[in-house]
């Protein structure tokens, strides 16, 4: 029989209505405050259930940080608290990316946008350094064999750029080999094939705009694979090139609005949509790609909670979870290469690293505060 647990639903929410606010960093800071706050600090989701909910969110298709939280709230207030966990963790960004949108077509692009990018994207490297740091040596241990996982799809994401399922799927079923050795009953075989049916490509749809954008990101949401900017080149290639519904300017700005809004960096196809269709598009495209992640999160999740305490699913979702933590590292120095390209970034984004290991109570919207007035003062006025 499952122990109650320690808070209440609406603690939950609150939680998560604060860290949609207030989270900056994209997925890799989310889903490491996530394990600071309510594994580590409240102690109200114990560390088996985080893991089951990284290795899911890290199997299925879509954003990883969205899906952990609506995992979170379904660990033991099931779909009520999923679905009410997920609107509060996207809403806030949401209505902020919604406004960004509004200002960016009445004034003609926001030419400030890049300045303050220059300084918040340089301390989001350092942020997510720390938060991959601690998500590792809290996560894998001394295990040779986890570290060793955590290694091999690191290097393989920095070199390619990509995360690959197949690598985190085989990373799964080694340790599950090597620990436990499966005896392939049915719902053992169902938590590797399940991922694997996620792939399975669909036929384009056509009609009016709206209706394409719903399909677009239906497919951005169902099909893509890994965290955060992994979306990026999807996105590109569909509302530049494909439908011409952004320019390259418009592109990179929403790009960029994407990392200096707090919450799920997936958020930026609310500000796409707006730019293409107004606050009808911008509704339609968070919904499409937000509602295929929300199922491929609660239609497994009992299966992972029923058989996650399994030995041999629990191995499974050891191999899985170093893997997604190796590919998560990987993304941090695809980041770091891109966003610190010279020496003023590459001091904020040090500096940031070494002040928050410093001041472990420091709040992280205080630093991007302050890197993004640094950001203005180099940009527009020094460099």
């Amino acid at each position: 029989m499952q122990a109650l647990p320690s808070y209440s639903l609406k603690d939950l929410i609150i939680y998560f209505l604060k860290l949609g606010t207030w989270g900056f960093g994209g997925p890799v800071a989310l889903v490491g405050y996530m394990h600071r706050d309510l594994v580590e600090r409240k102690q109200w989701i114990s560390e088996d259930d985080y893991k089951e909910g990284i290795a899911l969110s890290q199997l299925a298709p879509g954003p990883l940080a969205a899906q952990l939280s609506i995992y979170l709230g379904y660990v033991h207030y099931h779909i009520l608290g999923a679905t009410l966990v997920g609107l509060a963790f996207v809403l806030p960004s949401f209505l902020m990316v919604l406004g960004i949108g509004w200002a960016y077509v009445s004034l003609g692009g926001l030419s400030w946008m890049q300045a303050v990018f220059y300084g918040v994207g340089a301390a989001v490297i350092g942020i997510i350094t720390v938060s991959s740091y601690k998500l590792t040596t809290k996560s894998i241990g001394k295990d040779l064999w986890l570290w060793s996982i955590f290694t091999v799809l690191g290097v393989f994401t920095f070199v390619t750029e990509e995360e690959n399922i197949w690598l985190i799927l085989a990373s799964g079923i080694l340790i599950w080999f090597k620990k436990c050795p499966p005896t392939f009953r049915r719902p053992q075989l169902g938590m590797i094939i399940w991922p694997s049916l996620l792939q399975i490509p669909v036929a384009t749809a056509t009609g009016s705009k709206l209706w394409q954008i719903t399909w677009f990101f239906t497919k951005a949401g169902a099909f893509v694979f890994g965290s955060g900017l992994a979306i990026v080149p999807f996105l590109y290639g569909g509302v530049v090139k494909e439908y011409q519904w952004l320019n390259e300017q418009q592109f990179v700005d929403a790009v960029a609005v994407a990392m200096i809004t707090p919450g799920p960096v997936v958020i930026t196809v609310g500000f796409i949509g707006y730019l293409t269709a107004g606050a009808a598009g911008a509704c339609i495209a968070a919904l499409a790609t937000f509602i295929p992640c929300y199922l491929f999160t609660i239609l497994p999740a009992p299966y992972f909670k029923k058989y996650g305490k399994h030995l041999g699913i629990k191995a499974f979702v050891d191999g899985v979870t170093a893997a997604a933590i190796g590919a998560i590292a990987g993304a941090v120095l695809v980041l770091a290469k891109r966003n610190l390209i010279d020496i003023p970034t590459l001091l904020i984004a040090v500096t940031t690293a070494l002040v928050l290991l410093r001041f472990k109570k420091l709040q992280e919207p205080l630093v991007i505060l302050a890197a993004s007035i640094i950001g203005i003062v180099l940009k527009l006025w020094i460099l």
